[in-house]
């Protein structure tokens, strides 16, 4: 995969962890951030192992933003 355009973040962590749910939202992420073109390609990647690979492929595509935010929220209170 080339890194022409930054990754888009998605919150991975603490989210639904089904695999069609985390393709769903990391296809949403590519689409909203112009990237659309890539979301055949990930998906297909993705799909083509089980479901650690499917972890390791989408975060080729896109920055978990999860646990960040949350620690973030708690430094804020």
């Amino acid at each position: 995969m080339s890194d022409c355009k930054s990754k888009p973040k998605v919150r991975l962590v603490g989210e639904d962890g089904n695999a069609f749910a985390i393709l769903g939202r990391v296809s949403k992420a590519l689409r909203q951030a112009g990237q659309g073109d890539k979301v055949k390609e990930m998906t297909d990647k993705a799909m083509s192992g089980d479901y650690n690979h499917l972890l390791a492929t989408v975060l080729e595509y896109v920055d978990d933003i999860g646990e960040e935010d949350e620690t973030d929220k708690d430094d804020e209170e």
